[in-house]
């Protein structure tokens, strides 16, 4: 009792984190709405039904690996029981969000890591904490009907690497807790320095040199020699794997240092009208994504390439161009138009193009034009009401002109799930 009641007081006083990760989180959010999907092998594949980037374990089991190409894999005769789904990210992004306001009701903070995995400040609450991430566990598998794994721990190095051995255990759990020494110090030994967060496989072939192949090795290393050997970045992670909290929880996200919208073509494009709509139709996604972040971009990358793997003639243009510190789309649509322009070259088929937008800055930090091309104001009350009859009627709802409704170039998704949560004209009926 007293050993109880000495974790307890240290789990209270201490910095505790814990991450909770969506177990193959794409595939988890189809198979809530078509519960017919539960237990059968099922994958998700990138924009134009390319790859694999999500898998189950039904799926995992039959040897489908991340990243293969699903025409090439989908031949295979095990592959005929393999459900596959289009990526849906609308779907996939709503349902995020959902995760995050149930967290938001059971702990005192949450941060958004990626779209499935959020660490949760356990600092200071009286639970039980194993037992308590049990119940978020159950809460989101009820609410939200997405299975989860949570790992815990006093760093969020350790919180994370708890999480990737709890997701390993297919027949535990769903929880681990790494917060006591002991615990930590047994698990270390068996652990393979490569499932450390943060840990490349440069650094990892550097340490196994040198004769240090697990977690408990590593964390038994001086800490002068991880800083000769590895830098300051692997001394933070030598540290906080031995329970010293360097990464702390934070309400603002890192600062972007850029921001892409690139896509390949589900045919290939061979006119400039064709072009002219891609790449207007990125620039207004990259100037959606500037606004939701709170940015301005003041330099711009245009690009666009043929297929070199199909025998095409190979072609690959870019060009990069300041512009007026902006998150207006109509400006980004003239700049990335007038950079496409340059780039492009007849007779050639056209295989992707992007638009990337570097040197962001937030508004406040950017020093006050002396002759604006626009009044700051009104732009941004304009792009305030596009992105709110958008966000409330659909994405595409309100558009600029350049931008199509339909897209002959478009990527292919040959077998999209419905957009359940965010459409109306696609929600779930119910018939009795």
């Amino acid at each position: 009792m007293c050993g109880q009641s000495s974790a307890l007081l240290f789990e209270l006083m201490s910095e505790m984190f814990a991450l909770i990760d969506g177990n193959s989180f794409y595939c988890s959010c189809e198979r809530a709405f078509e519960p017919k999907l539960r237990g059968v092998p099922l994958v998700v594949l990138s924009n134009n039904d390319g790859c694999a980037i999500a898998r189950t374990d039904e799926a995992k089991d039959l040897g489908v690996k991340m990243g293969d190409p699903w025409h090439i894999i989908s031949k295979r005769p095990e592959m005929k029981a393999v459900q596959w789904r289009s990526s849906n990210y609308s779907l996939y992004g709503d349902m995020s969000r959902r995760v995050y306001e149930l967290l938001l009701d059971a702990v005192p903070f949450v941060e958004p890591y990626s779209i499935d995995e959020m660490f949760m400040d356990y600092r200071g609450m009286p639970y039980d904490l194993t037992e308590y991430s049990a119940k978020i566990r159950e809460t989101v598998l009820r609410v939200a009907k997405i299975p989860t794994c949570v790992g815990i721990g006093p760093t969020k190095t350790i919180a994370k690497l708890a999480n990737k051995l709890a997701k390993k255990n297919r027949s535990g759990p769903g929880v681990l807790n790494l917060a006591d020494p002991a615990h930590r110090a047994s698990a270390y030994k068996d652990i393979a320095l490569g499932e450390v967060w943060g840990m490349g496989r440069a650094s990892v072939l550097k340490l196994e040199k040198s004769g240090v192949r697990t977690v408990a090795d590593f964390v038994a290393m001086p800490s002068d020699h991880v800083r000769d050997l590895l830098t300051v970045v692997g001394l933070r992670t030598h540290a906080e794997l031995r329970g010293t909290s360097c990464i702390s929880l934070t309400g603002l996200s890192a600062a972007k240092k850029s921001l892409a919208v690139t896509r390949s073509f589900g045919k290939a494009v061979t006119t400039w009208t064709e072009m002219r709509e891609a790449v207007a139709s990125y620039a207004t996604r990259a100037g959606e994504k500037l606004r939701q972040h709170g940015l301005q971009a003041s330099a711009m990358q245009v690009f666009m390439h043929t297929n070199r793997f199909n025998g095409d003639a190979p072609y690959s243009g870019g060009l990069t161009v300041e512009i007026e510190p902006t998150a207006n789309s109509f400006a980004l649509i003239a700049a990335a138009l007038r950079a496409a322009r340059s780039v492009w070259r007849d007779g050639y088929r056209y295989q992707k193009a992007g638009v990337v937008l570097v040197d962001l800055y937030r508004a406040s930090e950017l020093p006050a034009q002396m002759f604006p091309t626009r009044d700051p104001a009104k732009s941004a009350k304009l792009m305030q009401a596009m992105d709110a009859i958008n966000a409330r009627e659909g994405r595409g709802s309100i558009r600029p002109a350049h931008v199509p409704v339909q897209a002959s170039w478009a990527g292919r998704q040959r077998n999209v799930s419905p957009r359940y949560t965010t459409r109306v004209e696609e929600i779930m009926c119910a018939r009795a």
